[in-house]
Order: structure tokens, then sequence, then C-alpha cells
């Protein structure tokens, strides 16, 4: 869709114009007004004219070296100061007078109209004349001053270019919801007829890089319709009332040209609950109640449809929400694999693709990336391409960008001692043998010992085959035997611990308390729930919600539950310690084994 941009002009501008020509015309105009223009002579004409007795004034200025003096007509005359010591003399004979100044000022009057009065009476007549410009272009005397009270909303508009539903892949259920919003501005007689009204606010909430923001273009690109995008932080301002001022002039903007879509991105910026803690944000608060009277203010079937997109739904306030405001929610959450699958194609038809590329498998790779991250991934694999002076993209370059997204890219200048390579090769197959070695497990993808600048030093990548929306106790717990499996494995071999299973049991702990204090997987707290998520959208921080006492048996089920897994691991490397040799001197050799490769070896007699 084509950005239609307004020519906007603030008057800081023109006021920064007329403070520069009165400063010019103060320095550089007045000294030369203000001054009588005065002739430079030789000394000889200066005796001469004394001679002959034409000198009125004289004045010898010793600090200036120089002569000053007027003649009978009032000529204003000066002259370089020579070693003469009869010029008193020559002075006294021809009659000259010494007192008062030879270069006479301006007259103070004169002086003071032009230097205070007239550049005053030129600010004021310029600043009324730009203001009432400004005015009228802004729609008369309400208009705020400086533009800061305008709406700098984006105004896209209907285009052969623009974005639309097919546009969009992986979000099958919102594109769904958002469907009738088009049909409804294509056919409102349609709803009228029936006594059905569309939401005045649809919310479109989910994780950073879901497309959101590329949703809301596409309803607007299939509808035909003029399509108005702020972003929430746009709306505050310095000043108190200038953000309320921003909402009532794009909410003007809006009705003139409905039927149309007005789109604020992040509105949790303007729209955080309201608490009434002293020291709050007037600016905001004034700007989320201008926000809800707008909203109120709109009658049915206007033509006007609002979208809204946040990442951060539980702070907003309760009657920004409510019904008859953004009373739609439609959530884009994170693709499935059929989702996956379907965004990737939609981005490899920019790129160049080698016909044999399985984007099923990419996708099975991918899990849990966003639909940004799935577009990145693909511009990794053409940059890759590219480097490798190939004329399309193949299955290996993608395979690669999903480890560059993941992990970063190789480090080329990282070389690892003799005895650091086995420890890490050790490392990564403690944890494909634990994972293989259990039930309810994904299979392994790929191990690697190449150090990545993301600071790993290798990684072992398990595929599930594929979507899966829940998870067993069980499955927890090998997950987390799998995590300890590689610090197992360099106590079994070398009899001691490296800095290596940092993030490992980092990841273990997480989710060995999560099991313990969300999910309810302990026998002694039951049901209860002793923890909250906080922004899920955002990370998913958690915080407690129990006593001391309580949070002390909780560290102390963690600790045990983990310690489980970990002997259990190290049991089944112990059990196979042969296996784990094999396949730690095959990866040490290698650096870089897939999984049909490591399944080999191990079903292997």
């Amino acid at each position: 869709m084509n950005e239609v941009k307004r020519p906007k002009k603030s008057l800081f501008f023109y006021y920064g114009i007329v403070l520069l020509l009165l400063l010019l015309f103060n320095f550089l105009a007045m000294p030369w007004l203000a001054q009588r223009q005065v002739h430079e002579v030789d000394y000889g004409t200066f005796l001469q004219m004394a001679a002959d007795k034409k000198l009125d004034q004289v004045e010898v200025q010793q600090e200036e070296n120089q002569i000053v003096f007027t003649d009978t007509d009032g000529k204003a005359y000066k002259t370089g100061m020579m070693p003469d010591p009869n010029l008193t003399q020559t002075l006294a004979d021809s009659g000259a007078s010494f007192e008062g100044e030879i270069i006479q000022q301006t007259d103070p009057l004169l002086l003071f109209l032009l230097t205070w009065v007239l550049p005053i009476v030129i600010f004021i007549l310029i600043e009324r004349y730009i203001t009432k410009k400004v005015m009228q272009n802004a729609g008369g005397p309400n208009a705020m001053m400086f533009g800061m009270g305008k709406s700098n909303a984006k105004v896209y508009v209907k285009s052969s270019e623009g974005i639309r539903f097919s546009d969009v892949a992986g979000e099958d259920e919102a594109k769904e919801n958002l469907s009738e919003i088009v049909d409804y501005l294509h056919n409102p007689q349609k709803y009228r007829e029936i006594g059905a009204s569309m939401p005045k606010g649809i919310l479109l909430v989910g994780p950073p890089g879901t497309g959101k923001t590329m949703l809301a273009k596409a309803v607007a690109g299939e509808s035909q319709v003029p399509f108005f995008s702020m972003s929430g932080s746009e709306f505050v301002e310095m000043f108190v009332g200038m953000g309320a001022s921003k909402v009532r002039d794009l909410f003007k903007q809006a009705k003139e040209k409905a039927p149309c879509i007005v789109f604020i991105d992040e509105i949790d910026a303007i729209g955080q609950k309201r608490d009434g803690r002293l020291g709050g944000n007037d600016e905001r608060e004034q700007t989320l109640n201008q926000l809800l009277t707008e909203m109120d203010g709109f009658e049915e079937n206007t033509g006007v449809i609002i979208l809204a997109a946040t990442n951060r739904p539980e702070s907003l306030d309760p009657a920004l929400t409510r019904p008859g405001r953004f009373d739609r929610r439609v959530p884009v959450e994170l693709p499935d694999l059929k989702g996956r699958e379907e965004i990737l194609k939609v981005h490899a038809k920019k790129v160049k693709m080698d016909p044999s590329v399985d984007f099923s498998k990419i996708a099975r790779m991918a899990s849990g990336a966003s639909g940004a991250e799935l577009a990145n991934i693909i511009n990794e694999a053409a940059l890759r391409a590219v480097r490798d002076n190939r004329s399309a993209v193949t299955q290996s370059d993608l395979e690669e960008s999903i480890e560059v997204v993941i992990a970063g890219y190789q480090k080329k200048n990282a070389i690892l001692t003799d005895e650091e390579k086995k420890v890490v090769a050790y490392h990564e197959t403690g944890h494909a043998l634990v994972a293989a070695l259990q039930s309810h497990s994904a299979p392994v993808q790929k191990i690697t010992i190449v150090p990545r600048t993301s600071g790993a030093l290798g990684y072992t990548m398990q595929v599930d085959e594929g979507n899966h929306y829940l998870m067993s106790k069980e499955e927890l717990e090998n997950k987390i035997a799998t995590l300890t499996g590689g610090r197992a494995a360099e106590e079994l071999v070398f009899h001691s611990a490296s800095t290596g299973a940092s993030n490992d049991i980092e990841q273990a702990t997480k989710l060995a308390r999560a099991m313990i204090t969300r999910y309810g997987m302990s026998k002694d707290f039951d049901m209860v729930a002793l923890e909250t998520v906080q922004n899920q959208y955002l990370g998913g921080d958690t915080s407690l919600a129990c006593s001391a006492e309580m949070q002390a048996e909780i560290d102390q089920q963690v600790i045990a539950l983990i310690k489980q897994q970990h002997e259990k691991a190290a049991k089944i490397l112990e059990e196979n310690r042969e296996k784990l040799d094999e396949l730690a001197k095959y990866l040490y050799e290698k650096e870089t084994i897939t999984g049909e490769e490591f399944m080999s070896i191990l079903n292997a007699k």
C-alpha cells in the first residue's frame, strides 16, 4: 500500500529563520546605520586642510593611532598618526575645536526604534501570519500550536500492490476472524438488515514477530479502504494534553475518510491500567481517557474500524477492553508445523529456491519460530547461497540458516585445544545418547562441536516429528535427564566437571521449578499454583506467590528432582559406555554428524 505523506512545517522552523534575520540585522546592519560614513585621507591632506583653516573639529585617538576630524562642511575624515612634534601647534593655528566626539552616533530615538521596536514589530507580524496559515491548514482556531497536537498517523490508501490475506500465512484462525470485518466494510447493508453491528475495536494479541501489523494491513488491503497507522508511543508528548489532542485529530480524519481502518500499534503505551498512584503519567492517562471517549462517541455503522496490537494484553485498562470498545480479541500466536511450512513457502516466493528443498523438514527444525524469524531464516539462506556463489538456495543453506538464527554463526577463529575438543565431544554425545535411549524423547537431528558466536561450543539438535501441545510428567522428566546428560558424560569419562553445562543447568532448573510450582506435578503440593506467569508473550517471567517456608520446600523438591534425573542419565551412560566412546570419537573426528549417522552407529552391533 502506498503511503501518503502530508507536508508538515513546524513553527519552530519559521521562528528560527526570523530570529536569524534579526540577529544579522542587529550585528551587521545596525553598526553601519549607526555610524556616519568616514572618508580616509593621508596625513599630508590633513596638514593641508589645517593650513587652509578648513578643520572644524579634531579628535586625536591615541589607542587607535589615528586622527578623526571634520571639515567646515561637516564631512568626517580620518588619517593615521605620524611622529609630528608640531601637531599641537598646527591644530591651534588652524582654529579647530577639540570638544566632543567627532563621529556622532545616530539619533538615540531613531537608534532605539531600529534596534528594539522594529525587530519586535517584524517578529509579531511574521508570527501572526504563520499562525494564521497553520490554523487555516489545520481547520480553524482550534488548531494546535507548533503541530504538537496534530496526529502524525501514516495514511495508506488502496493500491494494486497492497498486502492481502494471501500474503499472510500460518494464521488461519486470525484471518477467519478478520475476514468478517472485510465483508462488513464491503457489504454493510447486509448486517444492518438483520440488526447486527460490527465491534468498534479489535485487539490483536500475541508474541512479537507473529504478524499483527501485517494482518492489520491485510485487512485494509482486502477492504480497499484508507488505513491509518500510528504507534501508541507517538501519542505521548512532553506537554500534558497534546496526546489527547492527537487522538481527537486522528479520529476526526478517520470520520472524514470513512469507511476506513485505524490501526494503533503497541497500544499498551497509552492503554495501561490506571492505578491512581501519585506521580503517575498524567499525559498518558489523559490520552487514554480521550481514546475511550472517542470510541464511545462513534455512532453505529459509521464505517470506522479500530484495530490495535499489543503483546502485553494483561496490562491494558479494563475500561479499554470492555464490551463496546475493544470487545473482540484475536490471538495471533506462534505458528504450528503446518503454519510454519506455509510461511516459509510465502517468503520463499521472493527467493530462487532449488526444487529439492523440503519445506516440511525445515518447518520441523524451526519449531517455536515466529513468522519474522522464519522470514529471517529464508533471508539468511539466500545470503549464504550468494556467499558460496550458488544461483539458488539449497536445503543445506536453509538448515544452516536455522542454526545461525538459533546459535549464531560459526566462529572461524575459535580453535579449541585437543582436550577441550574431547570434552565437548563427550558432552554433546552424552546429551544425544540419553535422549535416544529414553522413550518419549524427540529424535536427534544433528550434533556438532563447532563453536558458535552465541557462546555455545557445540549443541545437539532434536526435532519433533509433529505438533505437541501437551507434555506428560514422564516427558518432562526425560527432558531434564537429557539436559543433565552432558555433565553426566563429563563426570563419567573425565571424573570432573566443566563450565560447558551452564546453559543446561539453567534450562533444567527452570523446567523442574515449573513442574512443581505451575504444572502441579508434585505430590506434596498437589494442584496448588505457587507461581504466576507475567507477560506471557514477552518471555513469560514468573513470580512466586507463597510464603518463605513454602519457597524453601520448593527449592528442596527442585534439587531432588534434578538430582534424580542426573543420576538416571549417569546410569544410562554407564550402561552404554562403549557406545558413548565410539560416538564421541566419531564426533571428535567429523565435528558435525547427522541424526542418521548417529542412529546407525548406535544401532550397529
